[in-house]
């Protein structure tokens, strides 16, 4: 087989990898525009970025293969993800339009991108091209190297541009305009001692106890449980273990046996020897 049919052939390893992973690629992005939670719409588009990198490494194109994995999907879609996840999307977020014929603009995007990836298929299959062998014949890198900084800079200096617009954009969007003077460290700290707040630490648990678990409530010096040494939260359970019973009669079988052993007189060894024998 000459490598000009090759490069035009498709094996059936290749055919099968492109059905199966396609259809998995269009099924997590469906996915990641109709998810009602944002957690799983970030986590189907993560799936379908990794498919992505899997096409490139498949097509001899492993710079951007491992590109696309580490940068994108392990990169900026996880802190997508961790954000989403602490910052949390509720249904109290408003859903009204604040921009008019936002969606009519979305549609004519959608439109004129849909127009340009079906011209860019037709130009494929209708134009010949040389193969993978001499487009990579110099290495991956330094083929994608020039094709961006020479055929299609103009193109990527565009998508630059897109992405740097759309960061000052987004902190333009959740920027907020504080509405009084923030307040000062010492101000902060005179409304808490005229609110009579608890202003040094909590005691840690287990103070004057023999256990430092966070579900037993420390000990005062009277052997009383202490509830601030306790979380609030465990207490609203009913989470916590008096343990001050077993604590104070502890202690006072540890005092009476310390009496006894300093009151103990010395034993004679043939009182020992009798008391050696009785136990036997």
């Amino acid at each position: 087989m000459s490598a000009q049919l090759a490069a035009y052939s498709t094996s059936t390893g290749e055919a099968v990898q492109f059905w199966v992973l396609g259809t998995v690629a269009v099924v997590g992005a469906l996915a990641t525009v109709f998810m009602k939670k944002a957690v799983h719409s970030a986590l189907s588009l993560a799936g379908t970025m990794i498919v992505l990198a899997v096409f490139y490494l498949a097509n001899g194109a492993y710079f951007l293969g491992v590109v696309q994995i580490v940068v994108y999907t392990g990169a900026i879609m996880m802190l997508f993800l961790f954000v989403v996840m602490l910052v949390g999307v509720t249904a109290a977020d408003s859903l009204k339009e604040t921009i008019k014929g936002q969606r009519w603009l979305a549609l004519l995007c959608g439109l004129g991108f849909g127009i340009l990836l079906l011209g860019g298929i037709g130009n494929a299959s209708l134009t010949e091209f040389d193969g993978l062998a001499q487009a990579n014949a110099n290495g991956n890198v330094e083929g994608l190297a020039a094709l961006i900084f020479t055929k299609y800079v103009f193109a990527f200096e565009i998508t630059g541009a897109l992405l740097i617009t759309a960061t000052i954009g987004a902190m333009l969007l959740t920027h907020r305009e504080r509405t009084e003077r923030a307040k000062t460290q010492r101000e902060l700290a005179e409304e808490r001692v005229r609110a009579g707040k608890h202003l040094p630490p909590l005691p840690a648990p287990g103070v004057y106890a023999r256990h430092n678990a966070v579900d037993i409530a420390g000990l005062l010096p009277d052997g009383t449980p202490s509830e601030l040494t306790v979380s609030k939260t465990l207490r609203d359970r009913g989470q916590i273990r008096d343990v001050s019973r077993e604590a104070l009669s502890d202690l006072r079988a540890l005092e009476q046996r310390s009496e006894e052993r300093l009151e103990r007189t010395p034993v004679e060894p043939a009182d020992a020897q009798r008391a050696e024998e009785a136990s036997k």
